[in-house]
């Protein structure tokens, strides 16, 4: 089978912890505490977190144990983050984990041997143990993905398993992290913040930063916000801008079906314009937003094995008939 970068993470059972778990799954990032010389370079295609077992144990106790695993899809691969973004880290306002990348979630894998009868190879168990006795910094391993995707369901091509088909994974939301099926928010990706002050900086720090690239190559902005956010003119031609913000990785974002079916007309051009790893000032009033870093796509149409629904519109039976 062929071999895959993994990260592979122990997280504690602190509150602290199982709260970054939660916040890192509905924002789409991750990050260690300082950079480690074998991050250099590298672009791992997975990433495994898992939490429940006790990391401070022989090699043979563990590989008796069993956890759940938390597997996702890495975007992106390292990079230094600027913005404070988990709790901890607003609170003390302070970056405390500074190396980062972007998680998709794939699945969510519940009571998983971590010996030689479940799917990690026994470096890859290892390789959690060892991350959980070293303050969860993420520990590098090659393994085959296939066992993972495989224990999911998730389809894949032998020959090139990195390739996942998001509309065709599970996927998880952070009210799973306890194993209890709690209601769904509605919103996920992009860095959701819940401060509606935050969020509202973010965006608009987004949009001007997005509108000021469009004006300097000669276009006529105006912002809309709906259907989108940003129409520029440039003679005869016109163009639509779906604009996201985000204080952590360019992962995912959250589109309507309204902003999907936009970008999907034939008679539009459409361009996503995404700035994430956003600092946020929280003491001035209003929020102060500034710096961030720009992911453009231009021409803009997304795929459908690029989407995953959140939500359906379910049409009730005709209970007359």
């Amino acid at each position: 089978m062929k071999s895959s970068t993994f990260v592979m993470v122990h997280v504690g059972q602190s509150t602290e912890s199982q709260r970054n778990l939660e916040h890192g799954i509905e924002t789409l990032s991750w990050g260690f505490p300082e950079r480690k010389p074998e991050y250099e370079g590298a672009q791992p295609q997975f990433a495994v977190l898992a939490t429940g077992a006790s990391p401070r144990v022989q090699l043979k106790d563990w590989l008796q144990d069993t956890a759940t695993l938390y597997l996702f899809q890495v975007r992106g691969g390292f990079y230094e983050g600027k913005a404070w973004h988990w709790p901890d880290e607003e609170a003390e306002r302070r970056l405390k984990y500074p190396q980062r990348f972007g998680i998709e979630p794939l699945a969510r894998l519940e009571n998983i041997p971590l010996g030689p009868t479940g799917p990690l190879t026994e470096t890859g168990s290892d390789a959690i143990r060892r991350s959980g006795t070293d303050r969860g910094m993420g520990k590098l391993v090659q393994m085959p993905a296939q066992p993972l995707l495989e224990l999911a369901g998730i389809p894949f091509d032998a020959d090139d398993p990195e390739d996942v088909p998001l509309d065709k994974s599970p996927g998880f939301t952070a009210e799973q992290v306890d194993g209890k099926k709690k209601p769904q928010r509605r919103r996920r990706g992009a860095g959701y913040i819940s401060d509606p002050k935050k969020r509202k900086a973010i965006e608009e720090h987004a949009e001007d930063l997005a509108a000021a690239h469009y004006e300097r190559q000669g276009w006529t902005v105006e912002k809309l916000g709906k259907p989108y956010d940003l129409r520029c003119t440039r003679n005869a031609e016109e163009r639509h801008v779906e604009v996201k913000g985000t204080t952590g990785a360019a992962t995912s974002v959250e589109l309507t079906i309204n902003e999907v079916l936009h970008a999907r007309d034939q008679g539009n051009t459409v361009d996503l314009y995404v700035v994430s790893d956003i600092r946020v000032d929280t003491v001035t009033d209003p929020y102060t937003a500034s710096g961030g870093t720009v992911s453009h796509y231009l021409d803009w149409e997304p795929a459908e094995e690029d989407l995953r629904p959140r939500k359906y519109e379910y049409r009730l039976p005709d209970l007359t008939s």
